[in-house]
């Protein structure tokens, strides 16, 4: 395929470092980002340094050596200003912590190489500790800044980019339960994948553990979390991923991780886990999994609907979507009674439940003589918050104006 297929961005970022990956369908595995051609220097620092007396930046490992030769001053807490929305004081100029940001993301962008070659950008998909509020208003600034449509942007968190990694490997990759240990600071966190082959699609869980911090002793304390972590549990993968594990210090530790199971270590795990997670909501393969994370729906919520004699299910909301992004919409004509009833069901079940909405002070016309819209806007992973408003039906029934709010949520 040409250049004008639109690639798939994946962005791993933090308070100390960023790694970028590239993805096109054409291409056998997502393709991590150098800042210097021929070598595997995939891990950016989250900085950016300005020239004494000039208007020109530097950004990354150049940022900081030009700093440290006091030729530009550095700007080291980038990202967590950002978040907070705060003013910078660089080279006697304020700046705007988040046009700082844009910056940032320019000079990746900017980077010689795949990035040369990319195209337009299908979907932007940033993975950071944990999606929230403020992580969501800094990305939609950096992507409106930078004229990327809101729509092709996606934020998910590092757990999910590994379930996405995890299960774009060979299948004897992940033939049993597959592991990650992440020692990117001095707390050592697992994951553990497993999935039930029982259910359709495949029931993903993880399970996730915080093993605190890890600085003496290190071998023989990892060698401990191994055996806590993995018990009599069958495990075909286990990915180390971290600055922590750099070194030759694993000793011990390392025998028991690879005893009869394939060991890996890297740092564009999250990075490329992000592309495959775009490229795979986009609906661009097929995906027999699901995995309901943090961030994402736990309730399905659909209405019944008569549409050319066949009676069906509408679907407002989906479980599995990011809450953030997730919205529902449609229009229905009322049929009998000013009430509508809502199904409200847990992808892990079978089983719905009704909830019946009744639109009361409807005003009193003719059957089949009212047009209601209804918007769907979760509030939280489990929560979702109706909205009907009276559209009337044109010239016949004009619109009351009314509306009718509603809180749905999972028992």
């Amino acid at each position: 395929m040409g250049n004008s297929e639109g690639a798939y961005l994946g962005i791993d970022i933090s308070a100390r470092s960023t790694v970028l990956s590239i993805y096109k369908s054409n291409m056998d595995e997502p393709a991590t980002v150098s800042t210097i051609l021929g070598e595997e220097n995939y891990s950016i620092p989250t900085v950016l340094a300005k020239r004494y007396g000039m208007g020109q930046w530097f950004f990354g490992d150049e940022a900081i050596s030009k700093s440290r030769t006091k030729e530009a001053m550095l700007v080291d807490d980038l990202y967590t200003l950002a978040l907070k929305n705060e003013e910078v004081f660089v080279d006697g100029e304020s700046f705007q912590a988040r046009e700082l940001m844009v910056i940032y993301f320019n000079k990746l962008f900017a980077i010689p190489g795949p990035m040369a070659a990319m195209g337009d950008i299908e979907k932007l998909v940033v993975c950071v500790d944990q999606v929230n509020l403020e992580v969501m208003e800094l990305m939609n600034y950096i992507i409106s800044r930078l004229s990327i449509d809101s729509n092709r942007l996606m934020l998910i968190d590092r757990n999910e980019c590994f379930y996405f990694y995890a299960l774009s490997q060979r299948p004897e990759l992940f033939l049993y339960s597959v592991a990650l240990f992440d020692y990117s600071g001095s707390n050592m966190i697992s994951c553990v994948l497993n999935r039930n082959q029982s259910t359709r699609p495949q029931m993903i869980t993880l399970d996730v553990v915080n093993h605190g911090d890890i600085t003496d002793n290190r071998d023989e304390k990892f060698d401990e979390i191994i055996a806590d972590t993995f018990g009599s549990t069958l495990f075909s993968s286990v990915y180390l991923v971290g600055d922590g594990f750099d070194g030759e210090w694993m000793k011990v530790s390392l025998a028991r991780l690879c005893k009869g199971r394939k060991v890996f270590m890297g740092k564009n795990l999250y990075s490329k886990g992000a592309c495959y997670a775009g490229y795979t909501k986009d609906g661009k393969r097929d995906w027999p999994f699901i995995y309901i994370g943090d961030n994402d729906l736990k309730l399905n919520l659909s209405i019944k609907i008569l549409e050319n004699n066949v009676m069906k299910f509408f679907t407002l909301i989906d479980a599995g979507q990011s809450w953030y992004d997730a919205k529902g919409e449609c229009e229905v004509i009322l049929d009998g009674e000013p009430e509508l009833e809502f199904y409200i069901q847990r992808p892990e079940s079978r089983e719905a439940h009704t909830e019946v909405l009744e639109l009361t002070d409807m005003p009193k016309r003719e059957n089949r003589t009212t047009r209601l819209r209804i918007e769907a806007s979760p509030i939280s992973d489990v929560a979702v918050s109706i909205v009907i408003t009276d559209l009337g039906f044109g010239e016949i029934s004009p619109s009351s104006g009314k509306s009718w709010e509603h809180t749905i949520s999972i028992k």
